[in-house]
């Protein structure tokens, strides 16, 4: 989940100009597609690969590195460290170069990172610290890809195609969110943790063959002058400073993200301890926030058509969050529809808004700076959630889990209030051009 105006950011000419991108044309249909499809498909089997090692990778420390629960958090926590140092010279790196190159060797990066796994167990060299290791090359590389993907997909798209591809590879994210887990663990039990990893070094080789065979040419970036990088992630950070919608999306995508986080840490114990139940049923209860998020999906074209790309963004978050807080009501029996109802909410409307937040930033923002922008957006968006999941874990200790879980859902349900005090509350549509032009755009 997401984010009037700086001009002298944007160079003396307009973003088409020096390069020839489309990040402001509509594409002929077959042309866009094509290339998206591959894009898409690349992306989905990715997507199952990565559910895979998200359980595969704890797994492998727990059963067969017997680690502490200590290092386990320390584990999870790796992730994210490249985020934290590289998040922001990451834009302006991908800014500098084609942001193909750039995807292409972040996968091959995930691929020999994940790859490794199994060749060390094989040998019977597998240890804690190339766990951890290869957690730092998979956050670096997700870091590097998915700021080049977000900022790569307008100029293969098209603008007037952006909403469109966002809901497509949302119904594929959230369908892998539904059948992943379940594979991931048969997989797992079927071959070993550490072996399940080479399903997910193969998917990322899928994923780079599918990058290879776009056949539509990426233009080269602009030239800019020489300047010192911080000069140049500066204008990324300025720019996102001096658009106040893109403030009440990040605020709103920054207080969502921390406070889910902290839920997140507390859910399954919550339900263990407060509401005894097996892990069967937990298990069934946590796919209704996926199966929220297949339907958000693929409902978003449709009411974006009916509501407006910006409404449905403000409003469809401000309408599902608030059923968050009947989660810490939850009890047993009967009472665990109160739980599916809350979970199913927050799936159905982090999708709506994720659809619409990102392709508004990719409209709005100019394309030579997208790469900056998404980078510092990330940063803002996502730096704080290890923090969220640690505070999480602290709160259901100190005041017992389902009162910690009322102050986390209480996060969640009050974040569209950053959207609601904004004057996105005043849009219908998202502009048709650069953020120059949101003064003028589509009331409702």
């Amino acid at each position: 989940m997401r984010r009037l105006n700086t001009a002298s950011d944007r160079g003396s000419g307009g973003p088409g100009e020096g390069g020839g991108d489309t990040h402001g044309e509509s594409l002929p249909s077959g042309s866009w597609l094509a290339a998206f499809r591959l894009l898409w498909a690349g992306q989905t089997v990715s997507g199952l690969g990565s559910e895979i090692t998200r359980l595969a990778l704890p797994l492998a420390a727990v059963l067969v590195l017997h680690v502490s629960t200590f290092e386990v958090g320390v584990l999870s926590a790796a992730s994210y460290v490249p985020l934290l140092i590289l998040g922001v010279p990451a834009g302006v790196w991908i800014d500098r170069v084609r942001r193909r190159s750039v995807m292409v060797a972040a996968d091959a990066l995930r691929a020999l990172a994940v790859g490794s796994i199994p060749v060390a167990a094989a040998l019977g060299r597998l240890g804690y610290v190339q766990l951890v290791v290869v957690a730092v090359l998979l956050g670096t590389g997700s870091l590097f890809f998915d700021v080049a993907y977000e900022s790569y997909l307008p100029g293969l798209v098209g603008r007037a195609h952006l909403a469109d591809s966002n809901s497509r590879l949302q119904v594929s994210a959230s369908v892998v969110r539904v059948a992943g887990p379940s594979s991931a663990g048969l997989l797992v039990g079927a071959v070993g943790a550490p072996f399940a990893f080479v399903a997910d070094a193969c998917s990322f080789v899928v994923s780079v063959a599918s990058i290879l065979g776009i056949r539509r040419a990426e233009p080269a970036p602009r030239k800019r002058p020489a300047v010192s990088l911080w000069s140049e992630a500066r204008a990324g950070l300025g720019f996102l400073r001096g658009q106040p919608m893109l403030q009440a999306i990040a605020a709103t995508s920054a207080s969502t993200n921390v406070f889910l986080a902290a839920f997140v840490a507390l859910g399954t114990v919550f339900l263990v301890r407060q509401v005894h139940l097996p892990p069967a049923i937990i298990g069934l209860l946590s796919t209704c926030s996926a199966v929220g998020a297949v339907l958000g999906a693929l409902s978003a074209g449709w009411l974006r058509r009916r509501l407006g790309s910006v409404r449905i963004m403000v409003v469809g978050l401000a309408c599902t969050m608030p059923l968050a807080l009947l989660i810490p009501l939850t009890f047993p029996g009967a009472g665990l529809v109160l739980y599916a109802v809350g979970v199913f909410a927050i799936g159905l409307g982090s999708v709506l808004y994720n659809v619409h937040q990102q392709t508004f930033r990719q409209i709005v923002c100019p394309e030579e700076l997208l790469g900056r922008v998404n980078a510092s957006f990330r940063v803002l968006t996502w730096g704080l959630v290890p923090l969220g999941a640690v505070l999480g874990g602290l709160a259901g200790t100190l005041i017992g889990n389902r009162n910690a879980v009322w102050i986390a859902t209480a996060g969640i349900a009050a974040a569209p209030l950053w959207l609601l005090a904004s004057p996105l509350r005043r849009l219908r549509d998202i502009p048709d051009g650069p953020a120059d032009t949101l003064g003028e755009a589509s009331l409702g």
